[in-house]
């Protein structure tokens, strides 16, 4: 298992995970330490689930619990965006709310035998120019689609804050993930980690229509992904 970050809706999971399985658990360190201050993931026992530090930059293989290759590797990377909301520092609100590198990742997902590789960006608070040259001509990406409209949240009545506010870029307009990255040649594009408030879940919505008229696919629970 890979965390690319420390939000409730990353590690909350880990918590059904309590039954004495060994399995193992990839993170930055900054990730890391958050699992670590808080106790309640002592639950997944660290004697039987490893917790292992992913570095930066660096392609890293993919071992299991018994440290046996899987067949996979991947390259994490950060990606412009921001701490979890829960661990969020007020007073530091003008620099980011003590947002650092390994907060937030991006990962580079590659097959040792098909050489094919994935990214999986599911918290991306914008692109920038670093990113664009990374997901240039990419085979697969699998981008962040919390939310159709920065506002979306709030015109719903299920939250006060915009995506912008929460680290995650909108879809739509000029300044959105599909205007911002349809000049980069990638060859699938799949929006995942989809807000119960983006209308794009609904097959028959305009904004559904938008985004398949673009290019991209809509992430589903189940959906499997051949390269």
């Amino acid at each position: 298992m890979i965390l690319t970050n420390a939000d409730v809706d990353h590690i909350a999971g880990l918590l059904s995970l309590r039954e004495r399985e060994r399995f193992v658990i990839y993170a930055t360190g900054r990730v890391l330490a958050v699992l670590e201050k808080n106790a309640i993931f002592n639950v997944i026992d660290p004697a039987l689930v490893e917790r292992r530090e992913l570095a930066i930059n660096r392609v890293s293989p993919v071992l299991n619990w018994r440290r046996e290759p899987t067949g996979i590797t991947v390259e994490a990377f950060p990606v412009p965006a921001k701490i979890a909301l829960f661990l969020e520092d007020e007073t530091k609100a003008d620099s980011g709310f003590g947002t650092e590198e390994g907060d937030t990742i991006g990962l580079k997902i590659t097959s040792e035998t098909g050489g094919v590789a994935l990214f999986y960006i599911p918290g991306c608070a914008h692109i920038d120019k670093g990113l664009k040259a990374r997901l240039r001509q990419a085979p697969c990406l699998l981008f962040d689609g919390t939310v159709y409209t920065d506002d979306e949240m709030i015109t719903s009545g299920v939250g006060f804050k915009t995506g912008k506010r929460m680290g995650h870029l909108h879809i739509s307009g000029p300044d959105g993930s599909m205007a911002s990255l349809a000049d980069l040649a990638i060859r699938r594009n799949i929006y995942v980690h989809i807000n119960n408030t983006n209308p794009i879940l609904d097959e028959q919505s305009p904004e559904a229509a938008a985004v398949r008229q673009n290019g991209w696919e809509i992430g589903y629970d189940g959906m499997e992904i051949q390269l």
